[in-house]
């Protein structure tokens, strides 16, 4: 038994929530189309090149939260979750997530994506543990900031080892799975690492330092790539 660590956007997924979620934003009038559209694209350009300031982001992305009704929020997510992302679910994602429920492993995400968008997306993939950057909730309404530590690149590592102090887990026979460079932090802590539809940066690293590169990207995952 070991844990198995998943990224989220463009692993367990076939696109970025984050992303998504601005474009939801905008395509339902909620946000001024032409910044934030301009705005999200620029960000996530930035993500995939691996220089986003990933606090001018949260502040940026929170802004929403802080202007509308949690009421109201949680409404339009529940319709972003049923429109947007229920189709972009990969049903290879849920036989590997399957394959280590079977081996008695115990399944945690850790996504840079913020956790009001994340949590119902992890939730229908069954998996009980999330570490996502938290916004800040003041009163029963969001303040636009965050709490803690921005759960991106390095911070991932720092949530990921404070998380593990409170919990029975250990990095023994650990796993992670991620399509983005933006991890190799954490995919060089784990025992076994493992590029999903990497990205290009990822890509080449995995193949110098012979990590399996699989995709979730099939109608099925064969099971030579399940590596255990």
């Amino acid at each position: 038994m070991s844990l198995a660590i998943f990224d989220l956007d463009n692993t367990l997924i076939a696109d970025d929530s984050d992303y998504l979620w601005g474009q939801f934003l905008v395509d339902q009038g909620i946000v001024d189309k032409t910044y934030y559209e301009t705005a999200n694209l620029k960000f996530y350009q930035e993500y995939k090149q691996g220089t986003l300031d990933i606090v001018e982001f949260l502040h940026f992305s929170l802004k929403p939260l802080a202007d509308n009704d949690p009421a109201q929020l949680e409404a339009w997510r529940a319709q972003f979750i049923r429109d947007i992302i229920t189709p972009i679910l990969l049903q290879p994602a849920h036989e590997l997530i399957a394959r280590h429920k079977a081996q008695g492993d115990t399944l945690l995400v850790i996504t840079a994506t913020n956790r009001f968008v994340t949590e119902p997306i992890v939730n229908l993939y069954g998996i009980e543990n999330l570490l996502a950057t938290p916004p800040e909730c003041v009163d029963g309404k969001y303040t636009g900031h965050f709490i803690g530590i921005p759960c991106f690149q390095n911070g991932k590592v720092e949530l990921l080892k404070e998380w593990l102090l409170n919990s029975s887990e250990t990095l023994a026979g650990s796993w992670f799975y991620s399509d983005s460079h933006n991890d190799l932090p954490l995919l060089q802590l784990v025992d076994h690492p493992v590029a999903v539809d990497p990205d290009e940066k990822l890509s080449a690293f995995a193949q110098e330092n012979n990590w399996p590169i699989i995709s979730l990207r099939q109608d099925t995952m064969p099971d030579e790539h399940f590596h255990k």
